[in-house]
């Protein structure tokens, strides 16, 4: 069904408002008595597509429903989530754009000072586990109106889950928020079709079978089979080989066919079995051929049909030209949010990632089949940013996605692609079935800077460099046009051992583009350099492996300022790999095949120290550990050494680095120019 296929809700006689109604005021100014929906979010309200809430706040709108915001509500009593007054039909409830608790700690989990989606960037505009938070204070509010929750805070956490900043297996959290709902992934279909069934009448109760949702159920559903994870894949006993394989003989269509996850309290219990879930729960990622999954939390049963279909490129387009005002809710007057200044000139072209790094949770939220817009779609959109936006200078930021370059690719077959359950279509090698033409792009790059008014286009999104390499057009037309001077791209390591279970392709691929990209930068006639991000002490990772990464960064003359230490997100395959110690991404056993997992400060700090090399700061304890590797070699003042022997005159320790046995002993005088001369010699 698609999704504008609706009759209009009612209350579309109101027609559109200029911004959502944030409070009482606003919504007597537009004639209303009281709101459809209320949408609870973690951020501050941004009319622009790339805020979730504007997005769904707006599609409801355009569906006929009346929308209003409640935007970072102070959550210590129940007095903003009542400004509103109790919704008609459901308020949705979501932490923001990010997960609350990424959003609040490093992965070192120490607190940040700033958070991007909040006003000048307050840090205490949104509450730990803000999900859970406004829930509660709804139900407080207004005990009787139906709960949704969504957003990538719901999605990630819909089963049970590896919380790295409790350290513990939570419960989903369908079940500690209370909620009568769950959507998980991108929500429109879902969304749209929950306001529509309550809006004619029906309970929330009986919307249980809509796809990309989770709901709680007690007993099976008539006319389901229900498949154990052990009959599907068992971890193997000792003795027993890798993997024990017990498929029911039976023939059932795969829509009313069920598989049971290990339970919360067994999966708590147990990491190999969390390994095994999360194994299977990547397995059914397949909105063509996913089956549904259930969970055990105590007495009850989480249930979670499969993802949602993607939308078509008429849908995307519609969506993302709905009349959103681009700007923040004039409430916040000069304030200024970080998130909204790094994209109010930015246009997204596609979504979903096929890519299915383990680390990353985008395929998990948004799926690996790519939904892309139509290039005329776009560039009205374009027009639109230089028409409407403040301070636009003529440069569009960014044309991209959560990849830079998969706009349009997809499997040649739809037969193939309805079957396939791999996790990823790059790795370990690009599939022969996928589709790699970058020609729509270099198209829609073309169309877009020769429009009056725009001076440059940029590409900020990152470019998945081994399907780049198999078009050197589209390298040339990037390089030439769309970098200004650096190029953002994430090889992540340079050893096989932590590339494979990144699920990231080898170093190899990185060094053809980069061969690429300089060739086609000298025929342009410009100085522009690559900026590799790499990620420190992610599963899989000896020390060794970032003894070989640090060596290389020196090779090359990369001396990296910001580095990426590895954050266990909830659900995603690394995490799995960091909690159990286990690899989903091959078959379990227990006896044997664990995972190197580089966990605590010490380990952690040693790999992020690998990184930055040229950090004097950091010298101590890579001298301590390449005493300990047996690697003295490279310490010293030559080119293939690593760090000097000595501290430069005056340095002190950072806080926290280790005190007294941090601190070398008193050494001649020797500035960092000497250091650097020495170095070179």
């Amino acid at each position: 069904m698609n999704l504008f296929s609706h009759r209009p809700y009612w209350a579309e006689r109101f027609g559109v408002a200029p911004f959502l109604p944030t409070s009482r005021a606003e919504m007597d100014v537009l004639g209303w008595d009281s709101c459809d929906v209320i949408l609870v979010t973690g951020d501050a309200y941004v009319d622009h597509p790339a805020f979730g809430m504007a997005l769904v706040g707006r599609l409801l709108e355009a569906q006929g429903f009346r929308v209003g915001i409640l935007a970072q509500p102070d959550w210590r009593d129940t007095e903003d989530f009542e400004a509103l007054g109790p919704p008609n039909l459901f308020f949705g409830v979501t932490a923001g754009n990010m997960d609350s608790l990424v959003n609040r700690y490093t992965s070192d989990r120490k607190p940040r000072s700033q958070d991007a989606y909040s006003p000048d960037g307050a840090s205490d505009r949104r509450p730990e586990r803000a999900t859970l938070v406004y829930c509660q204070r709804c139900r407080q509010a207004y005990p009787g109106v139906a709960l949704v929750i969504g957003g990538i805070e719901a999605s990630l956490r819909r089963v049970a889950h590896y919380d790295y900043w409790s350290d513990r297996v939570r419960r989903s959290i369908l079940i500690d928020s209370g909620a009568d709902l769950l959507v998980y992934g991108n929500g429109e279909r879902q969304v749209v079709e929950i306001a529509h069934r309550l809006g004619r009448g029906e309970s929330i109760d009986s919307i249980r079978g809509l796809r990309g949702t989770a709901t709680r159920v007690s007993g099976l559903p008539e006319g389901y089979l229900e498949l154990d994870h052990q009959d599907v894949d068992a971890p193997a006993a000792p003795g027993e080989g890798l993997l024990t394989l017990r498929r029911k003989a039976v023939r059932h269509a795969r829509e009313r066919t069920v598989l049971r996850l290990p339970g919360f309290e067994a999966i708590k219990r147990d990491p190999v079995l969390y390994a095994q879930a999360s194994r299977l729960l990547h397995a059914e990622a397949n909105p063509h051929n996913a089956r549904a999954l259930v969970q055990r939390h105590g007495e009850t049963d989480v249930w979670i049909n499969p993802p949602a279909l993607p939308l078509s490129s008429e849908e995307m387009d519609r969506v993302y030209e709905l009349p959103y005002r681009r700007v923040p809710h004039p409430s916040y007057g000069s304030a200024r949010i970080a998130a909204y200044e790094m994209i109010r000139f930015s246009i997204t072209i596609q979504r979903g990632c096929f890519g299915g790094c383990s680390f990353c949770s985008i395929t998990e939220h948004e799926g690996r089949i790519i939904q892309s817009r139509s290039a005329d779609s776009v560039l009205r959109e374009v027009e639109r940013v230089r028409d409407t936006v403040p301070g636009f200078t003529g440069v569009i930021s960014d044309l991209g996605g959560p990849t830079a370059n998969m706009y349009r690719l997809a499997c040649k077959s739809r037969r193939i692609e309805a079957a396939c359950r791999r996790p990823s279509c790059v790795y370990p090698d690009v599939c022969d079935n996928l589709g790699t033409d970058h020609g729509p792009l270099i198209d829609l790059y073309r169309r877009a800077r020769e429009l009056p008014g725009i001076d440059r286009v940029l590409i900020a999104s990152g470019v998945r460099y081994d399907l780049a390499v198999r078009s050197p057009a589209y390298v040339r037309e990037l390089v030439s046009h769309h970098v200004g001077g650096y190029l953002k791209i994430a090889p992540e390591h340079v050893s096989e051992g932590p590339l494979s279970h990144m699920m990231k392709p080898g170093v190899a691929s990185y060094r053809r583009f980069a061969e690429l990209f300089e060739r086609f930068s000298r025929e342009a006639g410009k100085e522009q350099y690559l900026i590799p991000y790499f990620i420190a002490a992610h599963p899989g990772t000896r020390d060794e492996d970032m003894l070989e990464l640090a060596l290389w960064l020196k090779k090359s003359g990369f001396r990296p300022d910001q580095v990426q230490t590895f954050l266990p997100s909830p659900m995603a395959t690394a995490t799995a790999m960091y909690h159990a110690r286990k690899n989903p991404l091959r078959r379990l056993r227990r006896d044997g095949g664990d995972v190197i997992v580089p966990r605590g400060p010490r380990a952690r700090r040693l790999h992020k120290a690998f990184l930055r090399y040229h950090d004097p700061d950091n010298w101590p304890v890579l001298r301590a550990a390449l005493q300990r590797m047996g690697r003295r070699d490279l310490i010293g003042y030559g080119k293939r050494c690593l760090v000097p022997p000595r501290q430069p005159a005056g340095w002190k320790p950072p806080p926290g680095a280790g005190g007294a046995r941090a601190r070398p002993k008193a050494a001649r005088a020797q500035g960092r120019s000497r250091l650097r001369r020495r170095e070179s010699r």
